[in-house]
């Protein structure tokens, strides 16, 4: 139920990429308001997932997950309907709260299963998130050529409205609360830090780099951050705990985050487009829309195959290997492209690295993240960590879109050089993820016996174990 409802927000996340040319034809805007199908839901979720998860930290992950759900169904309901841009761009923002479905469901998981079981079902929903974007790269072509764009969110429709409705009878309310209230007036500067940013790195390629626009975005940036800091820290009940962001593990993790953002988003702009690209230009392989997207289906698969043993591998060396181990499989991918391009294996062989290091990534930072936090912060901590792999997604995709274009065109296209330069700064990002993730220190777990035939001691020994192990690393 949860996976499902993960795999419907990921679809949605990646299926309007390809169709992004299609739709600013058949909505009459321009290329920068077509755009704003993805930044408009970007955004969205960048707002929302940190609120919505400290919400279900204080009113019940379940009960926000479902509301969470309705959002998503709503949003990708009128999307599905629109005809026009204004009506499509009001679903997708709507849609971005669905971002929040991660975090919530981190917390749900941590809360109801079996601890030995905890580890392998994070890995699996984490895996997920990879696996819906990919796959929704792979599909987006068929069904804008076989179908109709409105497909692109029936499809998911269909997901999030079967995730609703057995999340609502079939999901257990969590135990755990947090007392207490939002500190809107912090929750109101991040989101401003956050569009300022995020506006700045999905627009620089179009507006360039050192335009005013630009340049005013990332300065608001730089003068939000302390106010966002400053307002938390003064606050009695604050949204992100400072202390908590301090822990050595989690601002690791989140750094490791942001890096492998970067590097995986940045996959799904260069590849298409490289691969579309017609063989007399001197590269690419004159590939269509679907065929692009086939050259993905190796990361996807990945994905899925490598996910469920991501829990055993947890149990057996720790999360902190796996995450320099998936670094260090996603920089070899982008080494490969570096040298190696110019035969379809080559594309193949990479996005399947890529997938192997990014399943064993995302699954170790949430497993990371929640080892790190008490169980009553479990859901805006994940929320964080997602929001910072997020915005590293739209930093990734601006940059590297910025150095593909940024060589003397050919024919129209970019030369092949800013796909190589884009590539080997993606590689070299993924390298210092590696680096930050060996800054984790290893965590020591207290040696307690749960009784598998008591539950309510077991869920009481689980809390009292992180509260020690928080209490510990801190």
């Amino acid at each position: 139920m949860l996976a499902t409802a993960a795999l419907a927000f990921s679809l949605l996340q990646s299926l309007i990429i390809p169709a992004i040319p299609l739709l600013e034809h058949t909505l009459h805007t321009s290329t920068t308001g077509a755009t704003w199908l993805l930044t408009g839901y970007l955004l969205s979720a960048a707002i929302a997932t940190p609120i919505l998860g400290r919400l279900g930290d204080m009113v019940g992950k379940e009960k926000m997950i479902v509301v969470v759900l309705v959002a998503l169904s709503t949003g990708t309901l009128i999307s599905a309907l629109a005809t026009t841009f204004p009506i499509m761009l009001a679903g997708r923002i709507v849609q971005g709260a669905g971002g929040a479905i991660f975090p919530l469901a981190f917390g749900i998981i941590r809360d109801e299963f079996p601890p030995q079981k905890v580890a392998g079902a994070i890995g699996v929903l984490s895996a997920i998130l990879g696996v819906g974007v990919g796959a929704g790269i792979v599909l987006a072509g068929p069904i804008v050529e076989h179908l109709s764009y409105h497909w692109l969110f029936w499809v998911p429709l269909v997901l999030s409205v079967g995730a609703t409705v057995t999340t609502f009878f079939f999901v257990p309310e969590s135990p755990v609360r947090t007392p207490g209230r939002v500190n809107w007036v912090g929750a109101s500067i991040m989101s401003a830090c956050l569009v300022a940013g995020l506006l700045a790195v999905s627009y620089g390629p179009i507006w360039g780099w050192k335009s005013t626009s630009v340049l005013g975005l990332l300065a608001a940036v730089v003068v939000l951050i302390p106010c966002w800091i400053r307002s938390e820290t003064r606050s009695d009940t604050p949204m992100v705990d400072m202390k908590m962001m301090r822990i050595p593990a989690v601002w690791s993790t989140n750094l490791a985050a942001l890096l492998f953002g970067f590097g995986m988003f940045a996959m799904f702009v260069a590849v298409p487009e490289f691969a579309e690209t017609p063989a007399r230009v001197g590269y690419g392989f004159g590939a269509s829309v679907t065929q692009s997207g086939l050259y993905i289906l190796p990361f996807a698969v990945a994905m899925l195959v490598i996910a469920p043993l991501t829990g055993r591998l947890t149990v057996a060396i720790g999360s902190k290997p796996i995450l320099i181990m998936g670094a260090l499989f996603a920089a070899a991918c982008y080494g490969l492209l570096v040298v190696a391009h110019g035969e379809p294996w080559n594309i193949y062989v990479a996005a399947g690295l890529l997938g192997i290091g990014v399943a064993f990534g995302f699954a170790s930072m949430a497993n990371l993240i929640v080892e790190a936090v008490p169980v009553t912060q479990t859901g805006v901590a994940t929320g964080m960590n997602t929001n910072v792999r997020n915005i590293g997604a739209a930093l990734g995709s601006g940059v590297a879109t910025s150095l593909i274009v940024s060589g003397m065109l050919v024919h129209g296209y970019p030369r092949q050089h800013g796909y190589v330069l884009a590539f080997a700064v993606c590689g070299a990002a993924l390298v210092v993820a590696a680096i930050a993730a060996t800054l984790i220190p290893a965590r020591r777990r207290p040696s307690v016996v749960l009784s598998e035939s008591h539950p309510a001691l077991t869920a009481e020994a689980e809390v009292i174990v992180g509260a020690i192990g928080y209490v510990a690393e801190d």
